[in-house]
């Protein structure tokens, strides 16, 4: 059984008395652990698929099925639960939190999870050192490139160990070393957890990280193929924080013990 299958999706906006059809009649399934992008240019309803993979829009007719969930006929309050247990998302425009520095931002997820401040930094931390950020613990978005950003960005959506993360233009703001940076991160932390990662791109380039590509033109899937990887991550957990970053942890504590678990 796939980990997502979509059944005869579509989506209508309504325009005064016009109807404009962003999704037509998508089929798709996806397995678990894939790296699924789904390819398109502007306007193809590349996004509009994800949002409704993800949630984040509810389709006009048709089934999505997450782990054997139909979450498009989900209520609002139980699509919210279901995202916050199941989901993980990247931004294009990373969207931090400008006050939070970057440990607090990662742990936003555990936050909502109701995950206490001490293993929430715990597991911040891990993550960040897993994205190469060890040492920006304590830095503020502004304090860091567009590149970091987006690394705390990743960070923060495989946090909470998802089953799936959905990202949209991942590196669309990013140039091509750092595009390259950010895509490895992904597929390296997909592999690490077992985790399902759906992506849309214009890039061909980007494409080349997936396991399937999805072609989507004018909102219907044109072809869909199998495809190998051009990343296979090295063995390396990161899990082992030096001192310094134990006195950071510590320090981001401070006068913080008594927030409510």
């Amino acid at each position: 059984m796939a980990f997502i299958e979509v059944k005869n999706l579509k989506k209508v906006y309504k325009l005064g008395n016009e109807k404009v059809y962003a999704l037509r009649k998508i089929d798709l399934e996806i397995k678990k652990g894939e790296i699924c992008c789904i390819l398109g240019t502007s306007g193809s309803g590349k996004s509009t698929l994800l949002n409704m993979l993800a949630g984040l829009e509810k389709p006009t007719k048709g089934d999505i099925f997450i782990n054997g969930t139909n979450i498009a006929k989900l209520s609002e309050k139980k699509l919210a639960r279901f995202r916050q247990e199941n989901t993980g998302f990247v931004f294009q425009s990373y969207n931090l939190i400008n006050q939070y520095n970057a440990i607090e931002n990662v742990g936003m997820p555990l936050m909502f999870k109701g995950t206490n401040r001490v293993k929430r930094d715990k597991e911040s931390a891990k993550m960040l050192r897993l994205v190469g950020l060890g040492d920006r613990m304590k830095h503020r978005p502004n304090q860091m490139s567009g590149g970091q950003q987006q690394r705390v960005g990743i960070a923060r959506a495989f946090v909470a160990k998802p089953n799936v993360v959905f990202a949209d233009e991942p590196t669309g703001n990013l140039d091509t070393r750092t595009t390259d940076d950010v895509m490895r991160l992904m597929v390296k932390m997909c592999r690490k957890y077992g985790i399902t990662l759906v992506l849309v791109t214009h890039d061909l380039e980007i494409a080349d990280y997936a396991d399937r590509i999805v072609h989507i033109i004018d909102g219907e899937i044109t072809g869909i193929e199998d495809h190998v990887s051009a990343y296979v991550p090295e063995d390396d957990t990161g899990d082992t924080p030096s001192e310094k970053e134990k006195i950071e942890i510590g320090q981001n504590r401070e006068d913080k013990t008594n927030e409510p678990l």
